[in-house]
């Protein structure tokens, strides 16, 4: 920490500043909270910010008051961190910390609850410093992830959002929600980075698995369980990313060119409906929106956001996002700028990785660039939540609740029970499932049965659980033979290792290659740079590859030697950007030397163990750079003996289970939606044996499925949480009844993408040549282990005018042998609109537990908010006109359809 300042009464005088010699943190704290006790004895009455019988706007002026400018840029600025550094000085304050638990992951011997109690312990002690030894004590805000569970060791973790979506139940939202509020206020933690309530508009996008889903109906209605539950617990919410995150072609943080018309219906739904349901945060996208980035775009946050929906809340932005503009947008000439721009345009905390980088920020600051007013109107913003969170007369917590609260046996249980409900049953074919438990034998095949797979932005969970040990449990003494199959990825060629480089530095051998970097990509005149690179692994996307280089500029000349090991090398190449030439030995084998798009060239050799020459050159005229040089030493691709050893497990079974999963997540975007890996090859092989097959899918989206027509059954588990093994067993051996139901649309392949189901109309037809336009799987379907009919619509009345309200109700009754779940969807189209309205549009849903031959009414309510249309002015209007109501299953499977007419 180095220098503090302990505070004198909390009056604004300056104090006097003490000088610390570096000491571990704990003693460091100690001996500050013995100087502010001195302090405090001969303090006078406390200022009025400190009465918490004023009202909180009356406090946050009277403290405003009495801040300088740079503890006021201080509570505009969060980062993760602790006070271990002594070199930080956070002597002015900050808005708030992301504190760690401050132990290894993979620590076995600590508990949840003692990781917990620990976590709670750290947080406290941090808290104490800010409280008693800055001058005007103002409390932190703890903050942390929390999309399906809290991010932190010994928290439970719950299924993937998407997968919480997919349970389409609010009721077990909002009990979900409410077991991470317990843990993470238990901790401390006073403001989560959640939920994500972008809409899934592109299956593609990496972080579909964070979301609730394609519909802004459901999404809405998730996000209003999940807000309102966390933020009556005192936890402050943060929706994201404001608006929009993921562009043409399922990429992540691409621009958005969307109008306003589509924004307005679409993308803002769901931060409405979460700012509605008490959101005081919302945190900005990376991408850029009508060619502004959303950081430092005014008619989003002053505009729209602070303007035409009055939020009171504080907007931070995504980490590190507001210098983006300088370097990825090339909006801005240099951060401050950026920083200025963004303040000015409504963001009111900057987010960044790392203590430091606070700098240019503050320059901003000090420099005059921002307007007093608007840094007096962010601050005072950040502190209306403070003393709304009470920090200021609570700042601490018990950690002994924190240890009772994280990875609890009922927390665990609803693990387990949100997972079953999540789960949606695919293909059944002639009932292969339910399975029965007393199978002779059982082949479970597949790497993601044995992991336990939890998803983005996830901890280690408190108690987890792999499907197969949970199918294991599940079937007793029946014989499981399991093989891991080869995996989601077949790895033929590794980067070349550092041990195996060697160079000369001036009659000195080193380690690595000497690589020459000119300032032309013409390997022309004298080298800019030398240096000796360790790793041939390289990634310039947004820098250059090192100081007085351009980054869109340069070629690379790395020489060398190749120690082959005792094996041999028989392929070597490159993966990355085209460009390049590998000489081996003096002699050219590998030539690419044209700028064309990114790949992998090998070149078959037979290098004999032993010491080789190597030069490898490469010139970038444009940027994003990546270069990667490979070998097959000690490679062994054993895919198809993994494979041939899967089968055989199955063909000597009486069912065969396959565990296959997808590869994806925060900038990890998918250009093809099939299983990756040899896994497409596993299952086929697998069910080629004869042996009754079914396929279970680990995921967080859509996946292509050319072999479904081979396979008895298939679930969609997603990420099933620390419970799934459980859960997974439950609804494979029927202890359970899948009532799972898509919130997202699986094509049948990438071309038909994006491809939702709530599109305008076509000008005219939705097929291609080669392939239809309806989906593999549509939005809200889901198969169940029993069968629902739905009789006697009621609509009431059938004629309304535009004030009016409408019930909807209908009849389900479960005509099948066994209790199971029934999600009930409504569904609106608009014969006749003075605008072109979705083809469809969810309305309203409710899931339903019957008992076999059991049947109810279930009953929807239509007003202003599910009536009405944007209108050709941008003004929401019930406009008269006729609606057909639909009732059904899934957004293809209408039972029940009536009429309602607006006059």
């Amino acid at each position: 920490m180095g220098s503090r300042r302990s505070r004198a009464a909390g009056d604004g005088r300056p104090a006097q500043r003490v000088a610390r010699s570096p000491q571990p943190a704990a003693l460091l704290i100690a001996a500050l909270l013995s100087a502010a006790t001195a302090v405090a004895a001969q303090s006078s009455a406390p200022p009025p910010y400190r009465n918490a019988s004023l009202a909180i706007d009356a406090r946050v002026q009277d403290l405003l008051s009495r801040m300088t400018l740079e503890e006021k840029f201080w509570q505009l600025f969060m980062i993760p961190g602790d006070l271990d550094t002594p070199a930080n000085d956070y002597s002015h304050g900050i808005f708030g910390l992301q504190i760690g638990t401050g132990r290894q992951p993979s620590d076995p011997s600590l508990g949840a609850g003692a990781i917990a109690r620990a976590h709670a312990e750290r947080i406290n002690a941090i808290q104490r410093y800010f409280v008693e030894q800055t001058r005007l004590g103002i409390p932190i805000i703890p903050f942390e992830e929390a999309v399906h569970g809290l991010d932190r060791d010994g928290a439970t973790m719950f299924p993937a959002a998407i997968g919480l979506a997919a349970t389409w139940d609010t009721d077990l939202m909002t009990r979900v929600a409410g077991a991470i509020a317990d843990e993470a206020r238990g901790r401390g933690i006073r403001d989560v980075l959640s939920p994500v309530v972008n809409l899934a508009d592109d299956v593609r996008w990496g972080r579909v698995e964070e979301t609730y889903g394609e519909d802004p109906v459901l999404a809405s209605a998730m996000a209003r369980a999940f807000v309102g539950t966390i933020e009556k617990a005192g936890i402050v919410t943060t929706p994201k990313h404001f608006v929009a995150n993921v562009g043409e072609g399922g990429r992540d943080s691409y621009p958005i060119p969307f109008s306003e018309r589509r924004l307005m219906t679409r993308e803002f739904l769901p931060f409405q409906a979460a700012i509605a349901a008490g959101a005081r945060s919302i945190m900005t996208a990376y991408n850029a929106v009508d060619s502004t980035p959303a950081t430092q775009n005014h008619r989003l946050l002053d505009g729209i956001l602070k303007g035409d929906w009055a939020f009171r809340g504080f907007v931070i932005s995504d980490a590190s996002a507001t210098s983006g503009a300088t370097v990825l947008h090339l909006t801005e000439p240099n951060t401050a700028q950026a920083a200025t721009d963004a303040f000015n345009a409504g963001l009111d905390v900057v987010f960044q990785s790392s203590y430091g980088q606070q700098r240019p920020y503050l320059d901003a600051v000090q420099r005059g660039l921002i307007p007093v007013s608007v840094i007096d109107a962010a601050v005072a913003r950040v502190l209306r939540a403070k003393f709304e969170l009470g920090l200021f007369e609570h700042p601490y917590v018990d950690a002994a609740a924190a240890a009772k609260a994280n990875g609890s046996a009922d927390h665990h249980a609803l693990a387990r029970e949100a997972e079953r409900e999540s789960i949606v049953l695919l293909k059944n074919d002639a009932g292969a499932l339910p399975l029965a438990k007393d199978l002779k034998t059982l082949a479970v095949i597949g790497a993601d049965a044995n992991e336990v797979r939890l998803g983005g932005y996830s901890s280690s969970g408190a108690t987890t659980e792999s499907i197969l040990a949970g199918i294991r449990a599940a079937v007793g003494t029946t014989p499981v033979r399991y093989e891991p199959g080869p995996g989601r990825a077949v790895t033929d060629v590794v980067t070349v290792p550092a041990s195996a480089l060697a160079s000369d530095a001036n009659g000195v051998p080193v380690a690595g290659l000497t690589g020459e970097y000119f300032d032309n990509p013409r390997l022309e005149g004298a080298p800019r740079l030398t240096r000796t690179d360790t790793r041939m692994d390289f990634r310039w996307t947004l820098n250059a590859p090192g100081r007085g280089i351009p980054f869109d500029w340069y070629s690379v000349r790395w020489t060398g030697s190749l120690a082959v090991p005792a094996a041999g090398v028989h392929r070597i190449g490159v993966e990355g950007n085209d460009g390049y030439r590998l000489f081996l030995d003096d002699r050219l084998v590998l030539d690419d030397w044209i700028k064309r798009s990114y790949g992998r060239r090998l070149v078959a050799v037979d290098l004999a163990p032993g010491i080789h020459r190597i030069r490898l050159e490469y010139f970038e005229p444009a940027g994003n750079a990546r270069l990667r040089l490979v070998w097959d030493a000690g490679v062994v691709d054993d895919s198809d003996e993994t494979i041939a050893r899967a089968a055989d497990a199955a063909r000597a079974s009486a069912t065969a289970i396959v565990v296959a999963g997808l590869e994806e997540g925060e900038f990890r975007d998918r250009a093809k939606l099939g299983l990756p890996g040899r896994q497409e090859d596993l299952i086929r092989a697998v069910a080629a044996t004869g042996t009754p097959t079914v396929v279970v899918l680990v995921g967080g989206s859509a996946i292509t499925m050319p072999w479904l027509d081979r396979v008895g059954a298939v679930m969609d588990v997603w990420y099933p949480g620390e419970a799934g093994g459980s859960a997974v067993a439950d609804v494979l051996f029927g202890e359970s009844n899948p009532g799972g139901r898509l919130p997202i649309t699986f094509p049948v392949s990438e071309g038909q993408l994006p491809l939702y189901y709530d599109h305008e109309p076509t000008g005219r037809g939705d097929d291609y040549v080669d392939l239809t336009g309806m989906p593999l799987f549509p939005f809200g379907f889901g198969l169940s282990y029993t069968t629902f009919d739905y009789s006697d619509l009621e609509i009431t009345p059938a004629t309304t005018d535009p004030a009016g309200r409408v019930t909807v109700r209908c009849r389900i009754r479960n005509t099948g042998s066994r209790e199971g779940d029934e999600v009930v969807q409504l569904y609106r189209h608009d014969v006749v609109a003075s605008t072109a309205q979705p083809v469809l549009a969810l309305e309203g849903f409710h899931r339903v537990h019957l008992a076999a031959g059991a049947s109810t009414t279930v009953t929807f309510t239509l007003g202003a908010a599910e009536l009405r249309i944007l209108d050709r002015d941008l003004k929401w209007v019930v406009e008269p006109r006729t609606i057909r109501l639909l009732v059904g299953a899934s957004s293809k499977d209408i039972r029940l359809r009536g009429t309602l007419t607006i006059k």
